[in-house]
Order: C-alpha cells, then sequence, then structure tokens
C-alpha cells in the first residue's frame, strides 16, 4: 500500500506524520510506501521545519532527510491512500479529484478517520504557536498512525 500525508507547505504535520507510520509500519513488519506533499509550494525543496524535526527526533523519528514538495495531479496515481491533515487539505483534493471518482475514493480527512477518539477533525497546524503545538501534533499523529496500522492488519486477516 501506497500512502501520502498531504498539508499545506509538507514541512511540519505531514513529514511527521509520514516519519512516525514508516517508523511505526517497519518496527510492526507492515509493508507500506509513505511519502507527503504540501498543497502549496510555499516551501518547495526545504526540509522539515526545525522544531518539528526536534520534537520528532526526541521521540525517535528522522525527518533529516525530508524536502518538502508539493502535491501533483499524478500522486493520485502513485498512491492508494491521500491523508489529509485538516479540512482544507480535503478541499483541495476533492477538488484536484473532480470529475475523477477513482481518485476522490482514495482521500480521508485522518483525525476522523484512523482517531476518532481524540474528538478533532483536524491536525492543528503548530507552525505559529509553540513548542507544545508540535508535542500535540504528534501525540495526535501517533494515535491516527496505529489506527490505520490497525485497518491494515484487519483487512490482510480478513483475506
Amino acid at each position: 500500500m501506497n500512502v501520502l500525508f498531504v498539508c499545506t507547505g509538507n514541512i511540519c504535520r505531514s513529514p511527521t506524520g509520514e516519519a512516525v507510520l514508516r517508523a511505526m509500519a517497519l518496527k510492526e513488519g507492515i509493508d507500506l510506501t509513505v511519502a507527503s506533499v504540501g498543497t502549496s509550494t510555499w516551501h518547495e525543496g526545504e526540509g522539515a521545519d526545525q522544531r518539528s524535526a526536534a520534537a520528532a527526533k526526541a521521540r525517535g523519528y528522522d525527518l533529516s532527510r525530508h524536502r518538502s514538495r508539493a502535491l501533483k495531479p499524478q500522486d493520485f496515481q502513485d498512491h492508494d491512500l491521500l491523508l489529509a491533515m485538516d479540512t482544507s487539505h480535503q478541499m483541495h483534493l476533492l477538488q484536484m479529484a473532480a470529475g475523477h471518482p477513482e481518485r476522490a475514493q482514495k482521500i480521508r480527512l485522518f483525525l476522523p478517520e484512523y482517531a476518532p477518539a481524540c474528538g478533532l477533525r483536524d491536525v492543528p497546524d503548530p507552525y505559529y504557536g509553540g513548542p507544545n503545538g508540535f508535542e500535540e501534533v504528534l501525540d495526535l499523529l501517533e494515535a491516527g498512525c496505529r489506527g490505520l496500522l490497525q485497518e491494515v492488519r484487519d483487512r490482510s486477516a480478513a483475506k
């Protein structure tokens, strides 16, 4: 399965989600390909936000090789699941998928789909907040990634 995390600039939420899911899947021996993109080109080619990278590193996740890139139409063909970090990203993805139902069916709003117990629709953007925001994002992404991996395990068991 190919999974794509989507946020705005691809420097905070989506690369962190990518790193968390990749590490959890590897630890559990689940074969996933994981990537991330942004809906904008604001940070194209840049590394992850230093605060995101530091918070992730403290929990054992590596964002050091990440380079931001923008979403492309080809991503709908290359990935089985596109995970929107918030409702604005979901709307952007749905607009790009307009007229292509096979694309639209791949789009999920991450938290309600995989971590409904969190009671949130959106993974908040920590970019303009304090350091606690990066910890909150990690907590939410870890919870959602656990839910996603459980779904993958359940599907495999049903086959």
